[in-house]
């Protein structure tokens, strides 16, 4: 049972239903948002309180909000689905509610307990059930949900903020890849590392992803269209990309992702691909993925597939790796057998056209 609740206010910001549908027939990703939002906020007194459901807009915040000189923030991703039945439903929440409840204690913020978050997601996809896209298809088209939290006390001394405010905002989405799914060109870095041994790696928090955006830059320079991370210490293993796990898969059936180490993501599209895996009779296995051997491994046949996942691109083949000392195809260079059917398996799963065996979907209209 929920503590908070997440009353709706009324809106003059309503966007015209026309406006709203010549959105939803090009929405992009993260280009256009909502009309509500849900917010509560925290403090040592009062706990988590005064939740409500709100008009999307600005922030007021003052030059000296904690946030904006310590970075004590974090966020979550995931999507809303409508179904053909017209419902609406998300994939695997609770794994986001609790990956959250990992990221703040590791940013010294409070955890928001799962019903709440259960409850902020219900609260705003109710309020914004007509920006959820209706699907036609295999299309993709869903509602992208954001959950937020962040520093918000006006103060400028080091130590964890007694004031934190939580959002949720969402933003209609339309396929990730319009022109259909393509294989990545993938730039492996040996320059940048995203996140060290003790750092903020495994947390779902903003300066990850800063640390990210040169690394990407370095990689458009290359003609690339991902970054890969290679851990800190070593420089010798497959950490992730910006932001989306790694897999390979082996000729001999195995499929392998780089260990969970503290300095990698630990995705929730990452697990439910190795579950659907295993019930396609594949291996699955996590360990380290040492770059060289990779490499070696793809030259010789032995890799047969690569691909990147995570909750806006889902399952995303690599079609070749490009490193300082060369570049080298996995293997045809196209989207592998398995990939596509793990992609395909998953997609109609979150979008009610397959069978929810594993219990992963939760109605929020």
């Amino acid at each position: 049972m929920s503590a908070l609740s997440f009353p709706q206010a009324d809106t003059a910001r309503r966007v015209a239903e026309d406006e709203r549908a010549g959105i939803l027939a090009a929405p992009g990703f993260g280009d256009f948002f909502t009309d509500f939002m849900v917010h509560a906020r925290w403090t040592p007194t009062t706990g988590w309180a005064g939740g409500e459901t709100i008009p999307f807009g600005p922030l007021s915040l003052s030059p000296a909000t904690a946030v904006l000189h310590y970075a004590q923030e974090i966020f979550e991703g995931l999507k809303a689905f409508r179904h053909a039945d017209g419902s609406v439903w998300t994939f695997r929440p609770g794994k986001n509610a609790e990956r959250m409840q990992r990221s703040a204690r590791r940013l010294a913020l409070p955890e928001l307990p799962t019903e709440d978050f259960l409850a902020s997601l219900r609260a705003v996809v109710t309020a914004d059930e007509p920006w959820v896209p209706t699907p036609e298809g295999t299309s993709e088209g869903s509602l992208y949900l954001r959950p937020f939290m962040f520093a918000s006390e006006e103060f400028l001394g080091v130590r964890a903020s007694h004031t934190v405010d939580y959002y949720v905002i969402a933003s209609p989405a339309g396929d990730y890849f319009p022109r259909g799914v393509r294989p990545l060109v993938v730039w492996v870095s040996d320059t940048y590392a995203r996140a060290g041994a003790g750092g903020t790696g495994a947390a779902k928090c903003g300066g990850n992803y800063a640390s990210s955006l040169l690394g990407k830059d370095e990689a458009a320079e290359h003609g690339a269209d991902e970054v890969m991370f290679l851990d800190s210490e070593t420089h010798t293993a497959i950490d992730e990309l910006s932001g989306m796990n790694v897999f390979v898969i082996t000729k001999d059936g195995r499929i392998i992702t780089p260990s969970l180490t503290g300095s990698i993501l630990e995705g929730v599209t990452r697990d439910a691909v190795l579950r659907l895996a295993a019930d396609r009779g594949l291996t699955p296995s996590e360990g380290r993925l040492v770059l060289t051997d990779v490499l070696r491994d793809l030259a010789d046949g032995e890799i047969v597939e690569m691909f990147a996942c995570g909750t806006a691109a889902v399952i995303t083949p690599i079609g070749e790796l490009r490193t300082p000392a060369g570049a080298q195809p996995v293997a045809d260079g196209g989207a592998g057998e398995h990939t596509l059917a793990l992609r395909r398996e998953l997609t109609d799963i979150q979008y009610g056209r397959a069978e929810d065996r594993h219990g992963w979907l939760t109605r929020l209209v």
